[in-house]
């Protein structure tokens, strides 16, 4: 995810494409607990390094995201990056499988009908 923006890149040059309409970045957040997750139309990286190579490759933050939350690091966990990409607990994957009915409806609800409809229907909790 680090350096995904690369991937990317070339949508800037085709004919129509609109990132704040066109494109929907599914990423981990730290800053939100296991179990939870968030639709966002605009907004920095955050000091997350894949969205800033994606922000760097489309030069703009106007995309939508779907952030899943991953918890907290531990205190004293050590990297970060070790962190999210550490197998979940039982109890957390438990969780996680529990959000992906609801995180397709929301992507369902993206497509259909924009960011904006979808983060209403589904950041509520």
């Amino acid at each position: 995810m680090n350096r995904s923006g690369a991937a990317l890149a070339p949508l800037r040059a085709f004919p129509g494409f609109d990132a704040s309409r066109d494109l929907l970045v599914v990423v981990d957040d730290v800053a939100l607990p296991v179990g939870r997750f968030r639709l966002r139309g605009a907004g920095s990286a955050g000091g997350h390094n894949g969205l800033k190579s994606v922000e760097g490759a489309l030069m703009q933050q106007d995309y939508a995201r779907l952030r899943i939350g991953v918890g907290p690091q531990p205190p004293g966990g050590g990297d970060l990056a070790d962190f999210v990409l550490d197998a979940f607990a039982t109890d957390e994957w438990e969780q996680l499988q529990a959000l992906m009915d609801p995180m397709a409806e929301a992507v369902d609800c993206w497509l259909a009908e924009g960011i904006e409809p979808a983060m209403n229907r589904y950041n509520g909790g």
